[in-house]
């Protein structure tokens, strides 16, 4: 028996949301029961169930209940859940498309009551262990942070060159100095013999002088300088050989790369025009990308449980909450925070383009708009993503 999973059965009719518990109770321990449709939002948030079970007889009653707990309540979206739903045959076609989009999880063909009785509890089961797996990074996120370890093999060689090439001009610098400092040197000691200054010092001793200022050079200021020079020598070695230590890595790197490029970046679409949807999926067919659809805010929140995308392009103009209190919600969870959201909007207006970006809106796409200039600011936001 599962202990610590909490299971709430949402339904309108109490016989029913009885008959559920029922066949899940040998299985389960943390059942709870809505049936007060006034008190749908209480129920969920303060159960916070692993699993919701819609246990209603239409699936318009379990489509509006659900979107209504996203449209009443400001903390679903941050509890992860599954839901599962129980439909009859009729329904059964419309149901199939909507866990296919991600707006459901699961169905159990259930009304008439089956006769696989166990195939309930399996589903929970199922859903369950599917919870356990969202914990881990998605193959998105994964692919985003290979795609990022590209550009590493370019800035190491851009820096080994570059360490190389100032390695080698500090040893140039230090020879170049060396070579002043002697000449310097024997410029002195023309200057006190012959150059001038010769009245001011008296030199009674210039080949002495000359031998003592030779073993100067020789042993005291060349070997400093060869010195400074061999300190120098390691770095220009080191930054020499970084590339060739870091071979097998950076081989590593580019096999990881190239499984990233393997998964597509996933853009959720919230326009509730589907006429809208056909044209960016044609405008877009050729930017690798795999795009979700929704219509309205409630749909997008409940898609972001199970899926994370990528990129979110977000329609002002929705049914229900707007665009920017849509995105407003996003932005306030804080593993949803971190997604670009561009805003579609067929106005330009001042305050529209102000009150999103308090929203946390990063750009804008004003409609029309040329295949050219939103294939070009999804790019530029996916690489910087």
């Amino acid at each position: 028996m599962n202990s610590t999973a909490v299971i709430l059965i949402a339904t309108d009719v109490v016989s029913d949301a009885e008959l559920v518990r029922k066949l899940l109770r040998d299985e389960f321990d943390n059942i709870a029961l809505s049936t007060d449709a006034n008190m749908a939002v209480t129920d969920f948030e303060g159960h916070r169930p692993d699993v919701l079970v819609l246990a209603f007889n239409t699936l318009e009653k379990a489509e509006r209940y659900y979107l209504g707990l996203y449209r009443l309540s400001d903390k679903i979206h941050a509890m992860p859940h599954r839901t599962l739903i129980l439909c009859n045959k009729d329904d059964l076609k419309r149901v199939y498309e909507l866990c296919k989009r991600e707006y459901f999880d699961d169905y159990i063909l259930f009304w008439p009551i089956p006769n696989d009785a166990l195939r309930l509890p399996m589903t929970v089961h199922h859903a369950l262990r599917q919870i356990t797996s969202e914990a881990a990074p998605t193959a998105g996120q994964l692919a985003a942070q290979a795609r990022r370890l590209s550009e590493l093999e370019g800035l190491l060689e851009h820096h080994s060159v570059t360490g190389g090439q100032r390695a080698e001009q500090a040893s140039n610098t230090v020879r170049q100095a060396e070579a002043e400092v002697l000449a310097a040197i024997d410029k002195f000691y023309s200057s006190l013999t012959t150059g001038g200054i010769e009245a001011m010092v008296d030199v009674r001793d210039a080949a002495g002088l000359q031998q003592e200022l030779t073993r100067l050079k020789n042993t005291g200021i060349a070997k400093s300088f060869q010195s400074v020079d061999a300190a120098v020598r390691p770095v220009r070695q080191w930054a020499e050989g970084l590339k060739a230590d870091l071979a097998p890595q950076l081989e590593s790197t580019r096999a990881l790369q190239q499984l990233a490029s393997k998964v597509r970046p996933v853009v959720l679409v919230v326009e509730d025009d589907e006429y809208q949807h056909k044209l960016l999926a044609q405008i877009l067919t050729d930017e690798n990308l795999e795009l979700v659809f929704v219509t309205n805010g409630a749909e997008a929140l409940s898609v972001l449980r199970r899926r994370r995308p990528d990129l979110i392009l977000m329609d002002i103009n929705l049914p229900g909450d707007n665009g920017v209190e849509v995105t407003r919600r996003i932005k306030s969870v804080e593993k949803f925070a971190d997604i670009p959201v561009v805003m579609i909007t067929g106005k330009g207006a001042k305050t529209i383009v102000i009150d999103s970006l308090k929203a946390g809106a990063v750009d804008f796409i004003v409609k029309p708009f040329s295949k050219t200039t939103l294939a070009t600011k999804i790019r530029k936001i996916l690489a910087g993503a």
